[in-house]
């Protein structure tokens, strides 16, 4: 039988590069593109050159090709910032007797800041479900990593007072307090009390005007949540962040359900196209390694 995977798995992540694809801002030379031009690391493009500055730079091989003045432009790097949120509202602690989507999430976000922490980038984590519950600084210490991942932990055995979840809300708090270019990487089942995909794509396109990177890990238990694969008998049905139960067989709504899942998960995946949003959708029968490792070998190869 496999073993289950644990928190401690996460550092087999440590030599996996997780370039940003955008420009991004930090405070330390690090491994990602910067949008400032400066004059190190690696070559951009030719500029011509102003009277008065300095030669330092200037071409001189394309000098004498051309017989003008041309000087280096170069990319620095630079670190990167991370933002970790995480949805902890009820409905991401299904199922109850696992707790598979929020056990999946808070791996995968282990593994992520384990591996971002390797590449000297600074990483931050912030847990919500109808309001932000937790926010850390963003830091790139060991310290801060090892605090991360105690904070992950207890996440991971807590548990969730009832609630509903207001992805639109918390994303435009995050959006107003970030103010550098960054990764923003959302766990969520993206499951709403009040399912509105216009707020939360409104609240989405805060962060993209802002420059941010935005990536999306869609957690859901395929099996019962999109194909409402029950035994046909009388269930009672209880929405765990409102309490609302509902009497009723499976093969009753399974597929009109199926179909309303179907159609949320293609809207989704379709505008977070348009927004270049990275979408993943996640099945939490699969390990979040494949699942991570998988995202991580497309990634690189799109870079």
């Amino acid at each position: 039988m496999k073993q289950p995977i644990t928190l401690a798995d996460v550092q087999k992540f440590e030599n996996m590069e997780f370039l940003a694809k955008q420009l991004v801002e930090g405070f330390i030379t690090g491994l990602h593109q910067s949008p400032y031009h400066g004059f190190s690391v690696e070559f951009s493009e030719h500029r011509l050159y102003n009277s008065g500055e300095s030669t330092r730079h200037i071409d001189w091989k394309v000098f004498a090709r051309t017989d003008k003045l041309f000087v280096k432009r170069y990319e620095e790097e630079t670190n990167l910032r991370c933002h970790l949120l995480l949805d902890v509202s009820p409905s991401m602690y299904y199922p109850v007797d696992t707790h598979g989507k929020i056990k999946f999430s808070v791996l995968c976000a282990a593994a992520i800041a384990t591996l971002l922490r390797k590449q000297r980038d600074a990483v931050g984590l912030v847990t919500f479900a109808d309001s932000i519950q937790l926010q850390t600084p963003v830091r790139s210490t060991a310290s801060h990593l090892h605090t991360l991942l105690l904070l992950l932990q207890q996440q991971l055995d807590a548990v969730p007072a009832r609630s509903g979840t207001e992805v639109p809300d918390v994303i435009h708090q995050i959006a107003q307090q970030i103010p550098k270019r960054s990764l923003v990487i959302i766990f969520s089942d993206m499951l709403g009390r009040n399912e509105d995909m216009d707020a939360t794509f409104s609240a989405l396109q805060h962060l993209k005007h802002q420059k941010h990177e935005v990536l999306i890990f869609h957690v859901m238990d395929r099996k019962t949540e999109e194909e409402f694969e029950f035994a046909e008998r009388p269930y009672i049905f209880v929405d765990v962040e409102t309490g609302q139960e509902l009497k009723l067989q499976p093969s009753q709504v399974r597929e009109h359900y199926k179909t309303a899942v179907e159609n949320y998960k293609r809207e989704l995946a379709l505008k977070c196209g348009q927004y270049k949003i990275d979408f993943v959708p996640v099945d939490i029968s699969e390990t979040f390694d494949k699942v991570l490792y998988s995202y991580l070998v497309k990634r690189a190869k799109v870079r």
